[in-house]
């Protein structure tokens, strides 16, 4: 099957009837009151849109901004995992870049140009996605985020991440990422710890 609709698929089955309601309503300028009523899952609607020209798989503008409506950041995330395979696989350090675009969209409101221009996002790119993201400041702050990374590829770190965000002054949310880093390396490091804890055990006469 096709790997944009197996993740519509996916993204269907993970939506609840509450969050498909949601949905419907913010299309509702888009779909027409006929079609909306017909739709019964999240595939039903994406299929919609698929019709209309209004979701195709290089262009999810439309797709990023309803994910992002919902706060469905695990959602956002297999998105994120379908664009990165499509432009040639998952870099190693992608996991830990996603973890603190996390924190940074909880948790960095109106001040998201400060830290976007900290980042070297041109004015131009930032009136851009303000155009896409009228009525979302989270997501406007996660495509910024997007638009660095694309940028600096390989130099998109999260120590740049928070070396930014304390120059802005955003230093509870600098905090938080380190936490969080630290909290994700001491569980990486706690596997091979804990199997040879079994193996001393299982071998101790």
């Amino acid at each position: 099957m096709d790997p944009f609709l197996v993740l519509l698929h996916s993204l269907s089955a993970s939506l609840s009837s509450s969050e498909l309601t949601e949905l419907k309503f913010l299309c509702s300028r888009r779909v027409g009151k006929k079609k909306l009523e017909r739709v019964q899952s999240g595939l039903d609607l994406f299929s919609v849109l698929l019709e209309q020209n209004d979701l195709e798989p290089d262009r999810t503008e439309l797709l990023r901004e309803l994910l992002g409506s919902l706060r469905r950041h695990d959602l956002l995330r297999q998105l994120d995992d379908f664009e990165a395979g499509a432009a040639g696989g998952v870099p190693p350090r992608t996991p830990d870049l996603r973890a603190a675009f996390d924190i940074i969209c909880d948790n960095v409101g109106k001040d998201w140009k400060r830290l976007a221009r900290q980042l070297k996002v041109s004015d131009a790119k930032m009136d851009g996605i303000e155009e896409r993201y009228p009525r979302n400041l989270m997501e406007r702050v996660r495509e910024s985020l997007r638009v660095w990374k694309n940028t600096e590829k390989e130099a998109a770190t999260v120590a740049c991440l928070v070396e930014a965000l304390r120059v802005c002054r955003m230093n509870l949310v600098a905090d938080l990422i380190e936490e969080d880093q630290q909290a994700r390396r001491l569980q990486n490091g706690a596997c091979p710890l804990l199997r040879y804890f079994h193996l001393s055990i299982s071998i101790t006469p």
